[in-house]
């Protein structure tokens, strides 16, 4: 059996200790690969283009080392199976999703650019508690997030691609969530990005927003139509705190760079110090399972063709 990963230092981490019968090679995915491959591990923020060398290729199965897995469906091509990286950077998502929160809602880029100049300006800000959260998604990363928010006495309301009820509390199909933008004072987008997803947050339901909302995004840039957000944003109607955008990266003429209560990242959720601890241990565990004949985790049923998880 033979896997592949894309890096050398992934090589290095796991070179060591392959299971009898695996054998360990380097792959970028840069060209069509070579003999059989059983699994393949996929580089890390590429697009799903790179499925594209796929065709024609002798491999069983895909490891991507992200949580999202859109346009995957369009590139992977019929007979390969995907997994996704879960477990790996929901808590840091979650992270990186609160600290825009707290930086947007209590003013600490302001607070920091008077440090620079020296300036002691104390300020109010909306803060979090008696407010409430609109949190679209609530997978790993929704989850974590809508449970953190209401540790800051926040009301949370939950809204997913079905409704049902949970442990808690109501979940909120997206029929629903028009009714619900305009009650919320910080809106969380952290589902994934799908054909039913894309551009969810138009001119329309961004216009729906109370006036001086927060829409965060953590999911996927194309969530969100961004000529609306910057339009809305210029207009001073909301505020957005972003890590991701659409395009990535953004313009650095694009007029959501400079627009008033606008806070971005490049698209560093996952990016902390310990990710590629997490990495490796789920490509471990993927390559037991490979040895062993069991099926791998995380199969992402929605973008395979004829094949059978495993």
């Amino acid at each position: 059996m033979r896997v592949t990963v894309p890096t050398d230092d992934l090589y290095r981490r796991l070179a060591g200790a392959m299971p009898d019968g695996v054998h360990l090679d380097l792959w970028p995915m840069a060209e069509p690969p070579t003999g059989r491959i059983d699994l393949a591990v996929m580089p890390y923020l590429v697009g799903a283009e790179v499925l594209r060398v796929l065709d024609g290729a002798d491999v069983g199965w895909i490891q991507s080392q992200s949580l999202g897995y859109d346009n995957v469906e369009r590139y992977l091509p019929a007979g390969i199976g995907f997994s996704n990286a879960v477990g790996v950077h929901e808590a840091a998502t979650a992270e990186i999703a609160l600290g825009l929160i707290l930086a947007a809602q209590r003013n600490l880029v302001a607070h920091v650019l008077d440090q620079q100049r020296g300036v002691w300006r104390p300020r109010f800000g909306p803060g979090l508690q008696s407010l409430t959260a609109l949190v679209i998604g609530v997978g790993g990363v929704g989850g974590l997030i809508a449970d953190h928010l209401a540790r800051f006495d926040m009301r949370v309301v939950r809204a997913a691609s079905r409704a049902r009820l949970t442990e808690d509390g109501p979940v909120h199909g997206p029929e629903e969530v028009p009714a619900l933008v305009g009650e919320a004072d910080l809106i969380v987008l952290a589902t994934p990005l799908t054909p039913a997803t894309r551009g969810f947050f138009d001119a329309a339901m961004i216009g729906r927003m109370k006036p001086g909302a927060l829409l965060v995004n953590i999911g996927r840039g194309a969530l969100v139509d961004t000529d609306a957000l910057a339009a809305a944003c210029l207009g001073e109607h909301v505020r957005a705190a972003l890590d991701v955008v659409d395009p990535e990266p953004l313009p650095a003429d694009h007029p959501l760079w400079s627009a008033p209560g606008v806070l971005i990242t490049p698209h560093v959720g996952g990016r902390s110090a310990t990710m590629i601890d997490r990495i490796v241990a789920l490509l471990t565990r993927q390559i037991s399972h490979l040895a062993a004949g069991e099926p791998f985790e995380n199969p992402v049923a929605a973008v395979m063709r004829d094949v059978a998880p495993g």
